[in-house]
């Protein structure tokens, strides 16, 4: 089994700074893409950034500038700094990972999310 535990989040000031961990640990042969998404109440899921095992990234257009993700492949974690915050950022914010195990089985895991809060 794989769990995915996420870390950092918490309340801020508009144009103030969080930065996101997620750590992946269990039955690891490989993670392929890892990501984060957001939640904010009554709104769907929606993808913030993404990071392949090779270094790509990709970003959703409102936090372009603003929001960078990095990966540490030897601890298995995610980050996501979290710059110049705006209170629509606010949101549950839940890390993602495209994990292949050492049963060969390729799934993707999610972590419990952490809330983040900019307030205005």
């Amino acid at each position: 089994q794989v769990q995915l535990v996420e870390s950092g989040g918490g309340l801020v000031q508009a144009g103030g700074s969080l930065r996101l961990s997620c750590a992946a640990s269990g039955s690891i042969f490989r993670i392929n893409d890892m990501g984060w998404y957001r939640q904010a109440p009554g709104k769907q899921r929606n993808l913030v950034a993404v990071m392949t095992s090779g270094g790509s990234m990709y970003y959703a257009d409102s936090v372009k500038g603003r929001f960078t993700i990095s990966r540490n492949n030897a601890k298995n974690t995610v980050y996501l700094q979290m710059n110049s915050l705006k209170p629509e950022d606010t949101a549950v914010y839940y890390c993602d990972a495209d994990v292949e195990t050492y049963e060969r089985r390729i799934s993707k895991y999610w972590g419990q999310g952490t809330q983040v809060t900019v307030s205005s």
